[in-house]
């Protein structure tokens, strides 16, 4: 895929995304810090996005992630912000801060240069529901918008991989 066609990838994965949630009557949030608000910004752009997105936390400070998210102070003085178990952590936090059924996060290094020892390119998108959390693990390339854009788009999918029926809360 090149870089032009992401953001009509991430519109298309954002109005999948809320049609399945709709379906399921599941709530969304999200918990963004290389993102900034990209993730929640895609959602809402889909027409009836309300019924299914709760709201989200831009987390670009270390103080947000620990104080409104609840992320383990030690763990980002161990690990540094961008890690698996801090995005995680960050995707829990979400879910509980905007009452949701399902949170996803982005934490990463979008560049232009490397950031707590990890190098530009690297991406964690956490995830968590009332039955489970993790986190996966992207390297993407490109300038900064290209990354940024990709990490919209892999929480997309991300979010659209655990709308399945048994996250039903009907």
């Amino acid at each position: 895929m090149n870089g032009s066609q992401v953001p009509l990838q991430c519109a298309a994965r954002a109005r999948a995304v809320v049609a399945s949630a709709t379906a399921a009557q599941v709530t969304l949030a999200t918990a963004e810090s290389l993102t900034a608000g990209m993730i929640a910004a895609a959602l809402a752009e889909v027409p009836g996005a309300s019924a299914v997105l709760n709201g989200g936390v831009i987390s670009y400070a270390n103080s947000v992630k620990t104080g409104v998210l609840g992320v383990d102070p030690g763990l980002l003085e161990t690990n540094g912000s961008v890690d698996g178990e801090v995005a995680r952590q960050m995707a829990a936090g979400a879910m509980v801060a905007c009452g949701a059924d399902l949170a996803v996060s982005a934490t990463g290094v979008a560049g232009p240069e490397a950031h707590d020892g990890k190098e530009v390119g690297t991406v964690f998108i956490g995830y968590a529901k009332a039955t489970d959390s993790g986190f996966t693990e992207h390297r993407f390339t490109g300038d900064r918008a290209g990354i940024r854009a990709l990490s919209t788009l892999a929480a997309l999918d991300s979010l659209g991989s655990h709308l399945l029926p048994s996250d039903r809360t009907a």
